[in-house]
């Protein structure tokens, strides 16, 4: 009993550490946190973050502010419960890679002053997301924790098969955390059990669990493995690109169900 005890005591503190990480929600002070695990518990984050913002969106529609309204202030919401840390890697990221010579992408994903193409690139990214949760009307709380908890199941697939390009940062971390395939299956059987809610809730709909799981998983290996394709690796920064833009993609496809 004693045990068992401890082991949730562990998780919920682990659970703490990943919360103080990757958001800016307020926890009572905890004293020796392990931030080295944080990766593994990413979608479990993300799907907190999407529990609060579909709470939030079911109580802005119950007190009629219109959609498109609740849309913006969702992912104003959004930023502001990451604290715009992914949107920040997005940004950096889109700077390095609009740099013609290879050689300097890293430097100038480091450099803290935002250039012209990654203001561009957040830009396009709030406005797909706002304009895509417009078009879906139903099951809007979940499928913004889909989307929140997809995002980072990206991160966390960019973590365990590509290499980590820089030998200090925040990001390294997350490499002695996630080493292998297997450290992805519980956040996937996690996602899978969230998509398989929306069929619970209405059997007659299984088309767009279906379409959650494929576009999920999908769209997360295709951005971890684009910027891996196009920087030879990961950094910090584009786990956070990856982030933002699974999230994002993810939503404009759920915009083709009409649910």
């Amino acid at each position: 009993m004693v045990k068992q005890q401890q082991w949730w005591k562990n998780l919920l503190f682990k659970l703490a550490a990943s919360i103080i990480f990757y958001t800016v929600i307020p926890l009572p002070y905890l004293n020796k946190l392990d931030f080295q695990g944080v990766a593994r518990l990413a979608s479990i984050v993300g799907l907190i973050i999407g529990g609060i913002l579909g709470l939030l969106d079911l109580v802005m529609n119950y007190t009629g502010v219109p959609m498109l309204t609740r849309s913006a202030l969702i992912v104003s919401i959004w930023i502001a419960i990451t604290g715009g840390l992914h949107l920040d890697g997005a940004m950096d990221t889109a700077d390095g890679l609009a740099v013609g010579d290879p050689n300097r992408r890293l430097e100038v994903m480091a450099d803290s002053a935002t250039g012209a193409f990654g203001a561009m690139v957040a830009i396009i990214i709030v406005v797909l997301k706002i304009t895509a949760l417009t078009e879906i009307s139903e099951n809007r709380c979940l499928i913004l924790m889909a989307a929140c908890g997809w995002g980072r199941w990206g991160q966390q697939i960019a973590i365990a098969k590509y290499p980590y390009l820089k030998p200090t940062g925040k990001g390294a971390v997350h490499k002695q955390a996630i080493r292998s395939y297997k450290d992805l299956l519980p956040s996937l059987l996690l996602l899978l059990s969230l998509s398989s809610l929306v069929w619970l809730m209405d059997k007659q709909q299984l088309f767009l669990p279906i379409v959650m799981i494929l576009a999920g998983s999908a769209i997360a290996t295709f951005t971890a493995a684009w910027f891996n394709h196009k920087l030879g690796g990961h950094t910090g920064d584009t786990y956070g690109a990856v982030v933002e833009w699974t999230e994002a993609l993810f939503l404009c496809v759920l915009t083709a169900v009409k649910s």
